[in-house]
């Protein structure tokens, strides 16, 4: 009449050979997998975070040179400069130094002083803003002193007080000049 191995008349439905408690062969080689797994990723993990304090300590160290090299490019910025100046100051102090100098003499020595100085600031990108007599009146480049009525196009320059200077495209000092007033 009934089986008892029928599972239709066992209440909790399950058949009694079946496996119902007890865990499986391989749960313990699946533990020891992922204990090893684990440990691998642990490894993995204080290996990672060791390379990340080496790089973050490359890159303070490279920011630190870089700051440094900054520092002695700002302190040393004039260097090649005022040593292109040294020959000039020499020419002067041995033009002061002669004692019964004429005034032709002095005036060779200054006017050759002067090449040499104004070589020396065109070799270090210094360059003069002289505009001639009539060239447009330029506001980036010229610095208008007085306007007054002139026999030229109004807004043009007609003398030039002070001469300007750029330092490589940027101007160090506009020129003064005196500008042809609107008729």
């Amino acid at each position: 009449m009934s089986d008892p191995t029928n599972s239709a008349t066992d209440p909790a439905g399950a058949r009694p050979d079946a496996e119902t408690s007890t865990p499986p062969a391989d749960a313990s080689t699946d533990l020891s997998t992922a204990l090893a797994e684990l440990a691998e990723l642990r490894a993995k993990n204080a290996e990672l975070a060791d390379l990340y304090l080496r790089a973050q300590a490359d890159v303070q160290n490279a920011r630190r040179r870089a700051d440094e090299e900054i520092a002695k490019a700002r302190k040393f910025a004039l260097e090649a400069f005022a040593a292109s100046l040294l020959p000039v100051a020499d020419s002067l102090e041995a033009g002061l130094a002669v004692q019964n100098a004429s005034t032709e003499q002095i005036r060779e020595g200054a006017e050759a002083t002067l090449r040499q100085l104004m070589s020396t600031l065109e070799r270090n990108k210094v360059t003069p803003i002289a505009p001639p007599a009539g060239s447009r009146f330029d506001p980036n480049l010229h610095q208008a002193i007085s306007m007054g009525p002139a026999e030229q196009e109004p807004n043009t320059v007609v003398s030039v007080l002070q001469k300007g200077y750029l330092l490589a495209e940027r101007v160090l000092r506009p020129a003064m000049v005196t500008v042809a007033a609107p008729k």
